[in-house]
C-alpha cells in the first residue's frame, strides 16, 4: 500500500507564487489574538518560518505553548503508532501529523493528528491544489493538558460546526480520554463496552483502551487495537472502503 504521492504542477506553482508574494509585500507577524481572515492568516504564517504551531479559530488566532516532553511530546508519539497501525490495515484511510485544515473562511486548525477517509472512498476531506487538506476529516485528535484547554471548548465547537465526526481529546494531565461522536450538530461522549474499549462509530473496527493509553502500556494499546482489526466489522468497512473506486493516492 503507497501513502505518499507526488502533487502536481499546479500546487508547486501554487506554493512558488505564495512565497513570491510573500517576499514581495511583507505582512507584520501574527500575535496570539490578532483578528484575520484566513488568507491573511496564511500570509503571515508564510512569512514567520520560524513558528511551529499557529491555529485560526473564528477569525481569531491561537498559538499554542512549547511542547514539552512528558505532556505533550510522548503522548502525541503514542497516538501516531496507534493510528499509523490502524492506516497500514485500512486501505483507504489515511493519517497525518500537525496538518494545516482548511475549514472555512475563519477557521484553520492544526490538529495533533487526524485520521481521514479519502475523498474517492467517500471521505469528507480532500486535498486542494495547495497541498492543504480541504474539509473536515472524519476524526480530529487533540494532546491537551488538562480539561481548561481550549481543545475542550472553542476547538471543540469548531470542530463540530464544520463536521468533523469524531474527536478524541487526551487529557494528560488529568490521566483521562475524551472521545466524542457528532450527532446531529452537537457532540455526545462515545460510551465504552462493558471491558472499557472505546470503539470508533465512524472507523469500525478501530477500539482503543484508553486506561492503557494514559498509563502509557503502548502493548495493550495495540493488542486492543488489532483485536478491533480482526473483528468482522473491520472486514466489512475494509470491502465497502474497496468498491469499486482507484486509489487515491
Amino acid at each position: 500500500m503507497t501513502f505518499f504521492r507526488e502533487f502536481g504542477q499546479s500546487a508547486h506553482q501554487g506554493r512558488a507564487v505564495s512565497e513570491l508574494q510573500v517576499l514581495s509585500n511583507p505582512s507584520p507577524p501574527s500575535e496570539p489574538g490578532d483578528r484575520l481572515s484566513r488568507e491573511e492568516f496564511e500570509r503571515r504564517y508564510h512569512a514567520m518560518p520560524h513558528l511551529k504551531k499557529a491555529e485560526l479559530l473564528r477569525g481569531s488566532v491561537y498559538m499554542p505553548s512549547q511542547v514539552r516532553i512528558h505532556l505533550h511530546a510522548e503522548p502525541h508519539a503514542f497516538v501516531l503508532g496507534w493510528l499509523f497501525a490502524h492506516m497500514v490495515a485500512t486501505s483507504g484511510v489515511f493519517t497525518a501529523d500537525n496538518a494545516i485544515v482548511r475549514l472555512g473562511t475563519e477557521d484553520e486548525p492544526q490538529p495533533d493528528a487526524l485520521l481521514r477517509i479519502a475523498s474517492d472512498r467517500g471521505g469528507q476531506a480532500e486535498i486542494d491544489a495547495d497541498g492543504y487538506l480541504r474539509g473536515a476529516p472524519e476524526l480530529a485528535v487533540e494532546i491537551a493538558s488538562s480539561s481548561v484547554s481550549y481543545d475542550l471548548h472553542l476547538k471543540r465547537d469548531v470542530y463540530g460546526e464544520h463536521g468533523v465526526r469524531e474527536y478524541l481529546v487526551w487529557r494528560v494531565g488529568d490521566r483521562a480520554i475524551d472521545w466524542f461522536v457528532l450527532r446531529g450538530d452537537r457532540y455526545q461522549p462515545l460510551v465504552a463496552e462493558a471491558e472499557g474499549t472505546l470503539r470508533s462509530e465512524v472507523f469500525p473496527g478501530f477500539w482503543l483502551d484508553p486506561a492503557a493509553l494514559v498509563s502509557g502500556d503502548g502493548a495493550r494499546v495495540l493488542e486492543v487495537l488489532h483485536q478491533g482489526l480482526a473483528s468482522p466489522e473491520h472486514a466489512a468497512f475494509v470491502k465497502r472502503l474497496a468498491g469499486d473506486a482507484d486509489p487515491e493516492l
